[in-house]
């Protein structure tokens, strides 16, 4: 819901009927994860995306159709072999949505998860997408409390403690259970959306390197921070797009800022005196990614001056140095692009090969079986 939040926000303080578009699970090689979400407001304008554009025109119709009528509605899209002229997803994949009206009266809840999601507060919806549930009935999920109901107060339990789970690790999932919460049955299907805090990019050096890294950062979705010891490069004018610049020595900085383990951190600086003592903290932090640019020449170095401050080898393999995928790049956007690529393929688990060489499905890392009678 984040990527429709404003929009939303605005048709809410107008007391308009909308209807949110919900992929609730994917099978196959379905283009957007489940939480992917599209909004269809009251005058027909469309926000956001479920599939990429394979069913949006079917989701845009059943949108109107939901605001017009109030009922939610839980739909399947897929395509077979003997049902090609089917709207459907062409990939092959299979998803279902959940289109559901949002107004006062049908999801109480919502001003105060948009409110949440606003501030950063991390925060889970849970969702009835299909089963003898009320279909579309929410409940919200905060670390020490909840609103809304899924209409037992058994199944509200069992689901929030499997929300706060999922909180504790950024992750929206579907759950199967029992109407009451039953842990052996699996009659309900509740889609969790787990809206966690923006995770952090720092990139350390105020280099033009840094201004395409920063660029790229905000494409993918991170809160990014520059920061440099010098005030006469580390200027919010040089990095306009950044969230945050920062005049400090780099790792002091580190030392004192909230990191978890979402975080990435790019080191441009590749200079001994800020690098060394900056990657002693980095590497013994919780960071997703730790990066470094620099020759093979100054890796070596620096693997030895970390060395003789005592960071151990197991701390120095998290070290991604140089840093970036081997794209041929030169240019400072190029070499973005080989950083990023880098993120990307640790945080999902891509080989960084091209898929030509590759056989099987793209989206390997988010396959399960295909859903109860499809095969």
């Amino acid at each position: 819901m984040r990527e429709v939040l404003e929009a939303a926000r605005a048709w809410w303080a107008a007391g308009e009927r909308f209807a949110l578009g919900t992929v609730a699970a994917t099978w196959r090689s379905a283009p957007r994860p489940a939480g992917a979400t599209m909004a269809v407001g009251p005058d027909g304008t469309v926000v956001g995306s479920v599939s990429g554009g394979c069913v949006e025109g079917a989701v845009y119709e059943l949108g109107r159709d939901v605001i017009d009528s109030g009922e939610p509605v839980f739909q399947r899209f897929g395509v077979s072999d003997d049902d090609a002229a089917a709207v459907g997803l062409t990939c092959g994949g299979i998803l279902d949505v959940l289109v559901a009206p949002v107004d006062a009266g049908t999801f109480g809840v919502f001003e105060a998860v948009a409110d949440s999601i606003s501030a950063e507060r991390p925060v889970a919806l849970a969702t009835i997408v299909d089963g003898p549930a009320p279909l579309g009935a929410r409940l919200a999920v905060w670390e020490g409390e909840t609103s809304g109901s899924l209409g037992d107060a058994s199944l509200d339990a069992v689901v929030a403690a499997e929300a706060r789970a999922l909180l504790s690790v950024g992750e929206t999932r579907t759950l199967r259970t029992g109407p009451r919460g039953e842990l052996l049955e699996d009659d309900v299907t509740v889609l969790v959306e787990v809206f966690a805090p923006t995770p952090r990019m720092i990139v350390f050096g105020a280099i033009d390197f840094a201004r395409a890294t920063v660029r790229i950062g905000k494409v993918l979705g991170y809160h990014v921070t520059v920061c440099d010891a010098r005030p006469l490069f580390a200027t919010p004018a040089r990095f306009p797009e950044a969230d945050e610049v920062v005049v400090d020595w780099p790792h002091r900085y580190l030392s004192g800022t909230a990191t978890d383990e979402r975080t990435v951190l790019c080191v441009l600086t590749h200079d001994p005196k800020f690098d060394v003592p900056l990657l002693e903290v980095a590497l013994r932090g919780p960071a997703a990614y730790v990066g470094a640019m620099g020759s093979r020449r100054t890796h070596r170095d620096r693997l030895d001056r970390l060395r003789e401050v005592g960071v151990t080898d197991a701390e120095l393999a998290r070290l991604r140095s140089p840093i970036g995928l081997d794209l041929g790049a030169r240019t400072p956007e190029e070499t973005a692009v080989s950083i990023a690529a880098e993120i990307v393929g640790l945080h999902r688990g891509g080989t960084g090969r091209p898929l030509t060489e590759l056989e099987g499905p793209i989206h390997a890392g988010l396959l399960r079986a295909d859903p109860p009678g499809v095969g």
